[in-house]
């Protein structure tokens, strides 16, 4: 099979390949998933530079990139129902902890990890489900329903953003977001109720006013060290900030006298280590927007499976709009 690979890091130009190599077989509970499209996400570009702290060389020989996909079941393993194949399926930690990802024509992983996709859901949607979908679900609904709360979702221009702006906008919640100026009318779009430059020097007083004084019950804090102060003040008592970057400023100083005497909830969400039930409940909420027409997931742009390097650089590029993919089939 064809596959995208690398075995050090560095510019994706330099270090990417395409490889010709052996189709792998589904082990005891696998299934294994010839696969249309693999989606492209900032971590995959970043763990593909070297740019995770502390981590100095690849944990393989040869890794073959991207944690998302969708694709359909061509064979499955000891343990797993034969009915299984044939079925259309997106995927989720395609290379978490693996060296084989979805950048390739097959992938063979866990059964449960091979998620059957609504009969009504493009591939090409289905791919961006993995990681901006699940963060955008579980940031959003993982304290429970937002109808009637007033929720301030920080980039929200950005492919998680955009989800979770229409996700909670869907949800009969109150919708702030944040945004560069050039973005607001795609935000607004979306369903956000109020969006305001993350620039804005007078940004706080502007959440405060549109709130009436009362502040945000629930925010999706996208950049959380550079906006820990802000959320002090805007946060409303016994609020929640559910964090799941803080990419420009990894070693926050917090206002912590703010925090306390609102007792505010920080809930810090890395979607790769989701527990199930956890993990369920947000491909429920997932599968239940997209059915009622809620959602629809942005997409930036595709590249085919040899402009892997490409799709790495256009994901990593400020002000796109929406998941990068890579037609694989």
């Amino acid at each position: 099979m064809r596959a995208i690979s690398y075995s050090a890091f560095g510019k994706a130009s330099d270090v990417l390949e395409l490889i010709e190599i052996d189709t792998p077989s589904p082990g005891p509970g696998e299934v294994l998933v010839r696969l249309h499209v693999s989606g492209v996400n900032p971590s995959d570009a970043k763990a593909r530079a070297g740019a995770r702290p502390g981590v100095t060389k690849p944990a393989f020989d040869r890794i073959i990139p991207h944690s998302d996909g969708a694709g359909v079941i061509e064979a499955v393993g000891e343990g797993i129902a034969r009915a299984r194949i044939g079925q259309r399926v997106w995927i989720w930690n395609g290379q978490w902890q693996r060296s084989h990802g979805t950048a390739a024509e097959y992938i063979a992983l866990p059964e449960p990890q091979a998620v059957p996709l609504p009969e009504d859901v493009s591939m090409e949607i289905g791919a961006t489900l993995g990681i901006p979908g699940l963060t955008a679900a579980h940031t959003v609904f993982g304290g429970g329903d937002v109808a009637g709360q007033t929720l301030l979702i920080s980039g929200g221009a950005g492919a998680v953003g955009h989800n979770a702006v229409q996700l909670a906008h869907g949800a009969a919640a109150r919708v702030i977001a944040t945004c560069s100026g050039g973005a607001m009318a795609r935000v607004k779009a979306a369903g956000a109720d109020h969006v305001f430059d993350y620039a804005d020097p007078d940004l706080a007083a502007r959440i405060l006013e549109v709130t009436g004084g009362a502040g945000v019950d629930r925010a999706i804090e996208v950049e959380f060290g550079e906006n820990a102060a802000l959320l002090g003040e805007v946060m409303a008592p016994n609020a929640t900030i559910a964090a799941y970057g803080s990419g420009r400023n990894m070693t926050p100083v917090l206002p912590f006298g703010a925090y306390l005497f609102k007792a505010i909830t920080l809930d810090i969400t890395l979607i790769y280590i989701l527990d199930g039930p956890a993990r369920q409940a947000a491909i429920t909420r997932l599968h239940g927007a997209l059915a009622n027409g809620s959602l629809t997931p942005a997409i930036h742009a595709r590249y085919p499976l040899s402009d892997c390097a490409a799709a790495h650089d256009a994901v990593m590029t400020p002000g796109r709009a929406g998941a990068v993919l890579l037609d694989i089939a």
